[in-house]
């Protein structure tokens, strides 16, 4: 799995003036909880663009100080106007302490639905899950093949090891629908038998 290296100082101030003061300087305050303390810190708006601006789930090495914490992303705030990225929420992995995050879904295979003229929609690009840090991966893979004109693959089909999906197991996450033009051709088609 990729992992973000960041490199932070520890903040010392805290506050509005504080926090805009940090922000002028192109840093972008930032928090790291969910371990044995919160900690505090700022680093520069590049060094988040990796972890930020991308559909990937990737982990975030922080070092602040002497120490080196694992991380995901938990939370982003960005300035109304401007748009640019003014804090951060990281969350400690803890070996021994299940994790909510959101896993990317990644499709696998050719439908057989798609094969015979069928359109694929995908309805979800991620799930949440929790389960343990050391289970957590890139995106959960789902099967396609089988799927068929008209049919659905729900949240329940996600196959996913020591990974509780969060999701309503009801909820479609793809399914192949009838173009246009198969509809057109099924419909001559039945014209054409109607006249025999």
């Amino acid at each position: 799995m990729k992992t973000v290296t960041i490199e932070g100082q520890l903040r010392t101030e805290f506050g509005k003036k504080a926090a805009r003061q940090v922000r002028s300087q192109e840093q972008v305050p930032a928090v790291i909880y969910g371990g044995a303390e919160e900690v505090n810190f700022t680093a520069s708006s590049k060094q988040f663009k990796p972890l930020v601006y991308t559909s990937e789930f990737q982990l975030a090495d922080v070092k602040v100080g002497e120490k080196t914490y694992k991380c995901i992303l938990k939370d982003l705030q960005f300035d109304k106007v401007t748009d640019a990225l003014i804090h951060v929420d990281l969350l400690e992995l803890v070996d021994d302490k299940k994790v909510i995050a959101n896993l990317p879904l990644k499709f696998v295979g050719t439908s057989i639905g798609v094969k015979d003229g069928g359109k694929l929609n995908l309805k979800m690009k991620s799930v949440k899950v929790k389960t343990y840090p050391k289970y957590l991966k890139e995106n959960l893979e789902v099967d396609i093949t089988s799927l068929n004109i008209n049919g659905n693959l729900r949240v329940e089909d996600i196959k996913a090891d020591n990974i509780e999906i969060m999701n309503s197991p009801r909820i479609p996450i793809a399914s192949v629908v009838m173009t246009r033009q198969l509809k057109q051709e099924e419909a001559a088609a039945a014209k054409d038998e109607k006249k025999k």
